[in-house]
């Protein structure tokens, strides 16, 4: 009896064995393809973050900006590891605040990964964003440091400056409320951090032709330190040897200073002005005659 059970149990092993080995490879198969779909939708689909109570404010923020296009799995990453720890600490602490870095620290680390070519080819070429090159590639400082991250908005923080900067304090003449970034620029639009143009959108008067014109408004105007150029510091840092020049020795004894003689931001002394200017002292002369 134990020898004809057992001959038909192997025979019915040996009948239905291609029907286990079947079953095995389509329960492999469909096992790999839902895993592989669950993998691709916690991977690649921002609709898995959503579906933790705490991201609704986030993914709403998201969708409204500038990062709309990258998926959340591209900045928030976890390990394997992490995920499990994450998924133990929710369920032993239910809805209380959860420490992880997925959210807070490492999507500042993806930065690089995206916006590499701002940060490093300013210090390279300066035809790209060379502040953004001159604090992140050269200095190494952290995206985080200077730009906000409130729900992905990334605007930079404008008060972060003056933690490195201290003694750049913003120049005075009705500008203390300006922040740094009014005058500095960060785009890729210009190579200088200092756009010469800068100044002129709000200083609109200023000639933009004639003597001086090519100098950069900050090479007289000490945003940072003095403001208003006096003229010692035009004798002392551009006109060393005007002294020497015509009656301009003679006019300095007398205790007249450049800008008496040369107004700010026209400076020739024409017939016109030269009339109004040397009567005060003496009569009219030819202005063409006091270089001589």
């Amino acid at each position: 009896m134990k020898r004809k059970f057992s001959e038909s149990f192997e025979a019915l092993i040996e009948h239905v064995k291609g029907f286990i080995l079947a079953a095995f490879v389509i329960i492999f198969v469909l096992g790999a393809l839902v895993g592989y779909r669950y993998y691709k939708y916690t991977q690649d689909d921002p609709q898995f973050c959503i579906s933790c109570h705490l991201m609704k404010n986030a993914y709403t923020e998201w969708e409204k900006g500038k990062h709309r296009d990258v998926v959340c799995q591209k900045c928030h990453q976890l390990s394997i590891f992490e995920k499990n720890q994450l998924l133990v600490a929710y369920v032993v602490k239910g809805h209380e605040p959860l420490s992880q870095t997925h959210g807070r620290e490492k999507p500042w680390k993806a930065c690089r990964k995206c916006h590499m070519d701002d940060i490093s080819q300013g210090s390279v070429t300066m035809n790209k964003s060379y502040g953004h090159a001159r604090h992140v590639f050269m200095q190494r400082i952290e995206c985080k440091t200077c730009h906000k991250s409130a729900l992905h908005y990334f605007r930079p923080n404008e008060s972060a400056c003056q933690g490195c900067h201290k003694d750049k304090g913003v120049h005075g003449i009705g500008m203390e409320a300006f922040s740094c970034l009014k005058c500095h620029s960060f785009s890729e639009k210009t190579p200088s951090m200092i756009p010469k143009d800068r100044c002129t959108k709000c200083h609109a008067r200023i000639p933009r032709t004639g003597p001086m014109s090519s100098l950069l408004c900050h090479q007289c105007h000490k945003p940072h330190g003095k403001i208003s150029p006096t003229s010692a510091a035009c004798a002392r840092e551009c006109h060393k040897n005007e002294a020497t020049v015509g009656q301009h020795g003679f006019h300095m004894q007398k205790g007249l200073d450049c800008m008496y003689c040369h107004k700010p931001h026209t400076w020739a002394v024409g017939q016109d002005s030269a009339r109004g200017i040397c009567s005060k002292c003496h009569t009219y002369k030819d202005p063409k005659l006091f270089i001589y």
